[in-house]
């Protein structure tokens, strides 16, 4: 009789492995057909997505221009201001000032998502301290 090892359990098989015979291949294996969810946009919905895009970039380059230019205009440097609260009340603007904005440009925001507003206010954000940085220096 050979001594067990403390660690291992006694009764524990181990785990068969069964081959798949070479003949066999992924390609052949069937598997249940997916059906295709993703709509396919026509050519004028793919441009009118396009447009709309080139004008949220530039809306919110602009506003993050202007913005800039106005913390330049009332906080100069911006040495006795707290600089995280600067960001967030440009943030919070920015956000209402686009959702007035864009209806008029026939962007639904109703159909923004997540990931659109933080493209967009990604932007703004990115705009404003390049600008702010440019007049400061």
């Amino acid at each position: 009789m050979s001594k067990q090892n403390p660690k291992s359990k006694p009764g524990k098989e181990p785990a068969k492995i069964t081959e798949v015979p070479a003949e066999v291949s992924a390609a052949s294996i069937e598997t249940p057909e997916k059906k295709n969810i993703i709509k396919e946009k026509t050519p004028e919905e793919k441009q009118k997505a396009h447009r709309e895009g080139i004008i949220k970039t530039i809306v919110a380059s602009v506003l993050g221009i202007l913005a800039g230019v106005l913390a330049f205009a009332l906080y100069g440097t911006g040495e006795d201001r707290i600089w995280y609260a600067v960001l967030m009340i440009i943030i919070a603007l920015t956000y209402f000032i686009q959702k007035l904005i864009y209806p008029p440009l026939k962007i639904d925001t109703k159909e923004f998502k997540a990931k659109d507003w933080f493209y967009v206010e990604f932007i703004v954000v990115d705009f404003f301290l390049v600008t702010w940085t440019l007049l400061l220096n």
